[in-house]
C-alpha cells in the first residue's frame, strides 16, 4: 500500500492532529517533538529522537546524475528513499519507479502527489506531504490512502447451483459501509475469485447491513490488499481486506468482526473459456454474487447461463503470494 507522511516542521499541534485525522502512515518533526505527538495518537514518528531516525532507516538523496540513480536503488532495497530534484523532471523518477521500491517524494499541491502517484500506471511508494495548508493535506492524505490498484474482473458463466451439506462459513464485517455493485474477491481456488456482493440492499427478511459480505466458508480465499490472498477462517479485527466494485476499483477495508456460524451450503460453478470455476456460499436468498452491469443476484436466484463477475490469474499461492509453480486446485 502506498504510504503518506506529512511534514511538521516547524511544529504545528493543529497539523499534527489533522495528519492523524486523516490517516497518515507517519509525522516528520523537528527533535524533541516525538513524545508531543505520542501524546496526542498512535503514530510512526520521523525525528532524530522518533521511531525512524533520518540519515539511519531512512535517506535522503538529490538525483542529478544515473550514478545518483544508481545510489537510490542501492539503498531503496534496505530503507525508503526520498527523492529530491533541483531541476525536476518526470524522467529519472520514471527510471527509479520502473526498477526500484521504497521510493518517496515530497508533495506541496494535490497536483504534485497525483502525479507522483500515476508515474508509469503504478506511482511512487510514498508521498511526504509539504503543503502548508491543512485542507490540501486532508485532500491529499484522501488520495493516497484511497489508492487501491485496480482489479481486472471478467463475465464468467453459471454453470451449475448445487446444495451442499453443513458448513462453517464466515461473514466479513467490516469499519466501512459498501454501496452498490461493492463486495469482496472470494473463491474456492485463488485462480478464481467470485465478486461477492456486499449485504447492502434491503429486503424482507433483515435489515440490509452495507458493513458486511456473507463471504462463504472458512476454508474460501479472500483478496486483501497487495495483491494477496488469505483464508477467511484466519480473518480477525483489525485485518485489513479489499473492497472490490463491478468495474474493478478498489479501496482497503479493515475488518470489525469476523463471524463464523454454521450454516447450509451451496456450491456455485461457472465456466469462463473452457476453465471451470466454483466457489461454495451460504444457501441463502440474502447471499449474492454481482452480475457485470454491477446488479446484485442472490444465490437462490442463480441460474445456468446467468453472468457474474469473476477475478482470475495464472499463479498459484504460497502463504498467499503468487508462485509460477505447477498447483491443480479442484
Amino acid at each position: 500500500m502506498k504510504q503518506a507522511w506529512v511534514k511538521v516542521d516547524p511544529w504545528d499541534k493543529k497539523r499534527v492532529t489533522t495528519a492523524l485525522e486523516g490517516g497518515a502512515d507517519a509525522v516528520w518533526v523537528p527533535a524533541g517533538q516525538a513524545a508531543e505527538v505520542k501524546a496526542l495518537g498512535r503514530i510512526t514518528v520521523i525525528a532524530p529522537d522518533g521511531d525512524l531516525v533520518p540519515g539511519r532507516d531512512l535517506v535522503e538523496i538529490t538525483v542529478t546524475s544515473s550514478a545518483d540513480e544508481a545510489e537510490v536503488l542501492r539503498e531503496a532495497a534496505q530503507k525508503p528513499v526520498i527523492i529530491r530534484c533541483p531541476d525536476w523532471t518526470i524522467i529519472p523518477l520514471e527510471n527509479l519507479v520502473a526498477r526500484g521500491r521504497n521510493i518517496f517524494v515530497e508533495a506541496a499541491t494535490l497536483e504534485e502527489a497525483r502525479t507522483f502517484l500515476g508515474i508509469l500506471e503504478r506511482g511512487v511508494d510514498g508521498i511526504i506531504i509539504t503543503s502548508p495548508e491543512l485542507k490540501e493535506v486532508k485532500e491529499i492524505l484522501k488520495l493516497v490512502k484511497r489508492l487501491s490498484p485496480p482489479e481486472e474482473l471478467v463475465a464468467a458463466t453459471i454453470t451449475g447451483v448445487k446444495p451442499l451439506g453443513m458448513g462453517d462459513r464466515v461473514c466479513v464485517d467490516t469499519c466501512s459501509n459498501l454501496g452498490l455493485g461493492e463486495g469482496m474477491l472470494v473463491g474456492n481456488s485463488s485462480a478464481a475469485l467470485f465478486l461477492v456482493h456486499a449485504e447492502s440492499l434491503e429486503n424482507p427478511y433483515v435489515a440490509a447491513r452495507p458493513f458486511r459480505v456473507n463471504a462463504g466458508p472458512v476454508h474460501a480465499y479472500i483478496r486483501v490488499p497487495g495483491g494477496r490472498t488469505r483464508y477467511l477462517g484466519e480473518l480477525a479485527a483489525g485485518d485489513e481486506v479489499l473492497v472490490v466494485d463491478y468495474q474493478g476499483r478498489t479501496q482497503v477495508a479493515v475488518v470489525g468482526r469476523v463471524k463464523i456460524e454454521r450454516r447450509p451450503l451451496l456450491l456455485v460453478t461457472a465456466d469462463y473459456e473452457g476453465r471451470q470455476l466454483s466457489i461454495i456460499l451460504q444457501n441463502a436468498e440474502t447471499i449474492r454474487l454481482t452480475r457485470p452491469d454491477g446488479q446484485a443476484v442472490s444465490v437462490v436466484q442463480l441460474a445456468p447461463g446467468d453472468q457474474v463477475l469473476v477475478a482470475l490469474e495464472e499463479a498459484g499461492r504460497h502463504f498467499g503470494y503468487k508462485v509460477s509453480e505447477t498447483i491443480t486446485e479442484k
